[in-house]
């Protein structure tokens, strides 16, 4: 089965890379999935800027079918998501919104970070979002309370506590049934 973590924010100042890269690794050694590190960033979405609705799966722009052949490719994600003003960043949710039928019958976890609340709001929206393209959400994930704690001084490095590698460990489990499960139904 291939994990796609996905890295969501594209702000410049993002710390998303660090936790990404943590998650990644703990999921190559983890080892009941072919893991890959994806970033956002690196596909350049504009907004959404496709002349067909999704749905028709008739893509014009070069962005659009990598980022689609990306999205096909994987049997599981994890989003490596930040809270911004209580909610998801922008650059996921249209993320999702490029493509539809390359996220069907999937499931996803969220690795959410931020302040206190180590970014839960923002994954309670994107669970609504994700069951709309027929994604299932584990209800497993990885919160990182008061994240800036826990990176190196030049944010390049993130070291978790116990708690958030248990929870790692379990997220991971349940996407590897999941996945197995799931994929009888693409």
């Amino acid at each position: 089965m291939k994990l796609h973590t996905i890295i969501a924010s594209v702000r410049p100042t993002r710390i998303g890379p660090a936790i990404g890269r943590w998650f990644h690794d703990y999921a190559v050694k983890h080892g009941k999935f072919d893991a890959d590190l994806i970033d956002l960033a690196e596909f350049k979405l504009p907004v959404h800027d496709e002349p067909e609705h999704p749905r028709m799966g008739k893509y014009v722009h070069e962005h659009t079918k990598a980022w689609g052949a990306s999205v096909a490719a994987a049997d599981a994600f994890a989003f490596v998501t930040p809270e911004y003003n209580f909610g998801p960043p922008p650059s996921l949710l249209n993320a999702f919104t490029f493509v539809l039928k390359e996220w069907a019958y999937k499931p996803c976890a969220f690795v959410s970070y931020g302040g206190l609340s180590g970014g839960t709001r923002a994954v309670q929206v994107e669970k609504l979002m994700v069951t709309g393209l027929r994604m299932v959400p584990m209800v497993e994930g990885v919160a990182i309370p008061m994240v800036f704690g826990m990176l190196s001084a030049d944010k390049q490095t993130f070291t978790p506590n116990e708690l958030i590698t248990t929870s790692a460990q379990q997220t991971l489990d349940e996407l590897a049934k999941w996945a197995v499960a799931l994929k009888t139904m693409r």
